[in-house]
């Protein structure tokens, strides 16, 4: 039971400590992006997002601290699945640069981007938020909380999708 506290506790700091950077760039960012006159779409479920995504990891946490730890396997598994989930979103913010943002805030007469892994899919921020979330739950072993995470901001990402596509005028 201590080491599956441990492997949770420090799991969930790593990931607060990267979320936290996440949050600072996206703030700049949004700055940047206002100041060119950036508008944000009506109807965002940004508000529901921002204390949803860090909660799913705590709920985890706690879930891992109290059933775990995951066996080695899993969790190499989720290292993995984590690592690749953090590729692929770092790989979309220096793509996007300046235009990736927690929020969707778009520059009236800006290009699309379409380069880099937004050639390959619409949304791989998005797909590596999933993987984020699969990749903690494998870690921490939070199977139960890992797939109503999954679903439950599976569902917010869905909506904030439709939103996105229509603010860039792609239905």
């Amino acid at each position: 039971m201590a080491a599956a506290a441990a492997i949770a506790a420090l799991a969930l700091t790593a990931v607060l400590l990267l979320m936290l950077g996440e949050a600072v760039l996206s703030s700049h960012n949004e700055r940047v992006l206002r100041g060119r006159g950036a508008v944000e779409p009506a109807g965002d479920v940004y508000a529901t997002m921002r204390w949803a995504y860090p909660v799913c990891f705590i709920a985890m946490a706690v879930e891992g601290a109290l059933t775990g730890p995951a066996t080695a396997e899993r969790l190499a598994a989720g290292f993995a699945v984590l690592g690749v989930a953090k590729a692929l979103k770092i790989w979309a913010i220096s793509t996007l640069g300046v235009h990736w943002t927690f929020r969707v805030l778009v520059v009236p007469d800006a290009q699309l981007i379409a380069g880099g892994p937004y050639a390959i899919v619409r949304h791989p921020n998005y797909i590596a938020v999933l993987g984020e979330l699969a990749g903690v739950a494998l870690i921490v072993c939070a199977p139960v909380t890992g797939v109503l995470a999954a679903t439950g901001f599976g569902f917010l990402l869905w909506r904030r999708i439709a939103i996105e596509d229509r603010a860039l005028g792609r239905q």
